[in-house]
């Protein structure tokens, strides 16, 4: 009787929707060439409900994310000693990712809980793993600040607040710009749907990097044949610098 009084009051009950992602990319391929000045993707989607969203629910929000292929990095900093700059201290940070955006429909701080970005790892600072960095340096926090400045000063590390289009709580599309220096390997897109600061539903795609033509064979060679790369390099140096001298005789004739 009780199972059946269990059955009975959840038919009753309003189905709580369950949402999901429906997404795709306008290419999940970019060739590095030797005229590749940059790469813009576009990443679209819809949400698929199996029901309506319950009264009272928070409004919905997209946070896409574009993430490069991480590496440890060593930040140094500089000081003055005895007239000179010299670099005086330094922190290995155990992985930091060559490139990442973040695309929202809102500034982060109004669509996306600390519990969720902690759990999700979504924000770069949350992205950048440092373990133990503190007993390398006094006041280490201050080298992972640093290195988000840097990188955001260079293009590889954005904040795009505002940047994902939704339409009717169901259509959504953001552009992320890739920049002419990128990192060969895979770039993991994510994606999070959100309602009351929390995430609902989530998505992973792949974008794939890879030098292709003239920087392909460069790269193969350098790493595969480092010594006949050495060589040529040395011919062509050589090449370059008797060209130079001959017209710089010729302008003075």
């Amino acid at each position: 009787m009780i199972r059946l009084a269990l059955v009975l009051l959840s038919l009753a009950l309003p189905a709580m929707a369950q949402e999901q992602i429906v997404a795709g990319m306008s290419q999940n391929r970019v060739s590095i060439t030797a005229d590749f000045d940059g790469s813009e993707i576009l990443i679209y989607g819809a949400v698929k409900r199996d029901a309506p969203p319950p009264e009272g629910a928070g409004a919905l929000e997209v946070i896409v994310t574009v993430e490069g292929p991480a590496t440890p990095v060593t930040v140094r900093r500089k000081g003055r000693v005895a007239g000179i700059w010299v670099n005086n201290a330094s922190v290995t940070v155990d992985s930091a990712p060559s490139f990442y955006a973040v695309a929202t429909t809102g500034p982060l701080e109004h669509i996306l809980s600390d519990t969720d970005n902690l759990r999700y790892g979504i924000t770069i600072e949350r992205v950048i793993r440092a373990v133990g960095i503190t007993d390398e340096a006094e006041r280490a926090g201050e080298f992972l600040l640093a290195l988000l400045r840097v990188r955001t000063n260079e293009g590889r590390y954005r904040i795009l607040s505002g940047k994902v289009e939704l339409s009717e709580e169901t259509l959504f599309r953001t552009d992320i710009v890739l920049p002419a220096n990128l990192t060969e390997g895979e770039y993991k897109v994510r994606l999070f749907l959100l309602r009351d600061k929390h995430v609902v539903a989530t998505q992973e795609r792949v974008i794939g990097v890879r030098k292709e033509g003239l920087e392909r064979f460069i790269f193969n060679m350098a790493h595969e044949q480092p010594l006949i790369y050495g060589l040529i390099s040395l011919v062509l140096a050589a090449l370059a610098g008797w060209g130079a001298s001959v017209a710089f005789r010729l302008i003075r004739a």
